[in-house]
Parts: structure tokens; sequence; C-alpha cells
């Protein structure tokens, strides 16, 4: 499980009556270029497609990126709201241990 500070956040938007899901990672704006935008992934600097986007964003807005492109802008409070929730996830995962019905990296051997 990845901590705080990791560029791997991942987030899920499910649009109400679709079954099917969108993961896409939270990143803040950095920069806002024609086409792009300069992103940071918990401290990782990257750019993604904003084509996608049906509303302008500016510095400081969070953006979901699903593979590559920025498709839907936060606001500041809920990218952080976003983030922070991600962050005690992870905190709570990683005291928790293994989950029993995950598959053991252990090795059997057949006798």
């Amino acid at each position: 499980m990845r901590t705080r500070g990791n560029a791997h956040r991942l987030g899920a938007i499910i649009p109400p009556g679709d079954p099917d899901m969108c993961l896409a990672a939270p990143a803040r704006v950095l920069e806002v270029q024609e086409g792009q935008l300069v992103v940071d992934y918990g401290g990782v600097r990257t750019t993604a497609r904003s084509d996608a986007l049906a509303e302008d964003v500016s510095p400081g807005d969070y953006v979901l990126i699903h593979t590559g492109f920025a498709i839907r802008r936060l606001s500041p409070e809920d990218g952080e709201e976003t983030l922070r929730l991600f962050d005690e996830l992870t905190a709570s995962l990683s005291v928790e241990g293994p989950v029993e019905d995950a598959p053991s990296s252990r090795q059997d051997t057949v006798q």
C-alpha cells in the first residue's frame, strides 16, 4: 500500500445510475497551457491533456485524471478532502495487515 507523498492515489467516480466505474487520480493544477495542464501528484510533476474537460480550470484547482486526461475539475476543498480521505484509508489498511481473503504470498508445497 502506498502512503502520502506518493503519486499513486486512486479515486473512483460512479455517475448516478451508471454501473461502470472510472478510476481516476486527483492532482493539483500548477499551470494551465493550451490543451494541457501541468499537475502535481503528491510531489511528482507531470502533464495531463485538458481536452476532455467541460469547464475551465485554474492553478490551485484539483482535477481527476484518467489515462492522461483531466476528466473533471474539483474545487481545492474537494481535492484536499479527497486526498485526506485516501490517506486515512491507506493508514488504516497498513495498520490492519493483510485481508484474510487476499491471495497469500506464501508458497504452499504439495506433498
